[in-house]
């Protein structure tokens, strides 16, 4: 996996809001239900971690045209996670693949290109 981000350019790797909401979501959690003041602390930091790593990041974000693909898709009633279905929008949307290495969820949703960067390179 390291090669493969190591063989793409920083300019040709995008992360989405959606995985943002995810992450800021779950560590937000962390923090509310954590009553270790250290717990509390390492969770605060860490989100400010995210901020960061976020702010110096291409975001793609949840546009009016990724809303209508995940309609579409909706509508055929795929059995994937909103969030993932969100995604996958996102990334048809902009003619662009989803690397991940969910792919048996993700190889579900029909015009969507993905990559799983965790198997060995040939």
């Amino acid at each position: 996996m390291l090669k493969r981000i190591a063989d793409v350019s920083d300019s040709n790797v995008f992360i989405t809001i959606i995985s943002f909401h995810e992450i800021v979501s779950g560590w937000t959690k962390y923090v509310k239900q954590s009553n270790d003041p250290r717990k509390i602390v390492a969770g605060y930091a860490r989100l400010e971690q995210i901020l960061n790593d976020f702010s110096c990041s291409q975001v793609l974000p949840f546009s009016l045209a990724a809303s209508e693909v995940f309609e579409d898709l909706k509508r055929t009633k795929i059995r994937v996670a909103t969030m993932d279905l969100r995604i996958a929008s996102i990334a048809i949307s902009q003619q662009m693949t989803v690397v991940t290495r969910n792919t048996v969820d993700y190889a579900r949703i029909p015009g969507l290109v993905l990559q799983d960067w965790t198997t060995a390179v040939s």
